[in-house]
């Protein structure tokens, strides 16, 4: 037995833990952002930044800073400090989350790597991994940058650049880290509900990043009625913005127009994807996998309109987010089982 297959389910555990603590970030990063906390802290320090506060002059320090740009000047005037630590605690420790998810991906890395439990296949693609986790440390403090200026909010896009980055790294290390541990050769046989699935996956891709124009926006505390839309099925004021195309990204009825529109899309094409796989011959892993996607669609469309109609209440929202990555999960597993069966199931077959 290779080193590779004496490891492989370890390097498949770990691979897998790094995706549940990209999965915390991305649910952590979305308090941070419904608290309002992204701007509390108006420096980045990715080394002497490890260390909050510690004493009350520091505090008072650090709240200083934070007096001198925007989102105090114009939002937050006559904030205490006490409400400052707040806010400053969510951002904290997202920052925190980041360093320690860099930390938790090198050191197993380097063990592995060192022990030679790592194909030469697998090596260039963890290797980019980690670079594009190192990226997105940079891409958040792109994303702070934009709302310590004269507008005392980050930018809607860069903010969709950094939700689209953290849910690529999730899929990527949840796919890979469940492959290795299965370590079953890819088959083809199902290779129809596959290419269904992967458009379904790139639909629901594209939904959360439309959600994320619209948190950026704070475009979900308008029109908060459902299914119509400022009273009508297909409002007015959709193309009012010149040039046309700018509506997408900037007009607020439009970009929260798209997002029910996509949602709708992908709950459609979910359900048709499911009646498919029921009309075909597939194992009892298949199956479960096809039932677990659909109570994560329909517990997702309902979180979903709760969002809406609460008005962005923070439980539900927060919720909410958390549920577009439980039903990209659950597409994954689908992939997962139609892509790599059990090794006994491919004998058989």
């Amino acid at each position: 037995m290779t080193q590779i297959e004496r490891y492989r389910r370890q390097v498949g555990i770990w691979l897998l833990g790094m995706s549940a603590l990209v999965l915390s970030m991305i649910v952590l990063g979305g308090m941070t952002r419904l608290t309002d906390s992204g701007l509390s802290m108006v420096e980045w320090k990715p080394i002497m930044g490890s260390l909050p506060p510690l004493n009350q002059d520091d505090w008072t320090i650090a709240f200083e800073k934070y007096q001198q740009y925007p989102e105090y000047q114009k939002l937050n005037q006559g904030m205490s400090l006490s409400d400052f630590k707040q806010i400053f605690f969510f951002e904290y420790s997202h920052r925190m989350l980041g360093r320690f998810i860099g930390l938790a991906f090198a050191v197993p890395f380097v063990f592995f790597w060192l022990k030679k439990a790592i194909s030469k296949k697998m090596l260039p693609s963890l290797l980019i991994l980690f670079i594009l986790g190192g990226a997105q440390g940079l891409i958040g403090w792109w994303m702070v940058k934009s709302g310590l200026v004269d507008r005392p909010d980050v930018s809607h896009y860069r903010l969709t650049v950094h939700l689209s980055m953290a849910f690529l790294l999730y899929i990527a290390l949840l796919w890979t880290g469940l492959t290795t541990i299965r370590g079953a050769p890819k088959t083809t046989r199902y290779h129809r509900l596959g290419r269904f699935g992967i458009i379904l996956l790139l639909l629901a891709y594209l939904t959360i990043l439309s959600g994320g124009l619209v948190a950026g926006l704070n475009a979900g505390a308008q029109f908060n009625t459902f299914p119509k839309m400022a009273g009508e099925w297909i409002p007015a004021g959709l193309f009012i913005l010149k040039p046309w195309y700018l509506n997408f990204t900037e007009n607020l009825m439009t970009v929260q127009f798209d997002h029910r529109l996509l949602a709708i899309t992908t709950f459609t094409l979910s359900l048709l994807f499911f009646k498919l796989s029921r009309n075909a011959e597939t194992s009892k892993n298949i199956k479960r996998a096809f039932f677990g996607m659909v109570l994560a669609l329909c517990l997702q469309v309902t979180l979903g309109i709760t969002t809406l109609l609460t008005v962005v209440w923070i439980p539900v929202a927060l919720a909410h987010q958390s549920g577009a990555v439980i039903f990209m999960s659950s597409i994954i597993w689908v992939l997962f089982e139609l892509y790599h069966p059990p090794l006994v199931e491919i004998v058989d077959n």
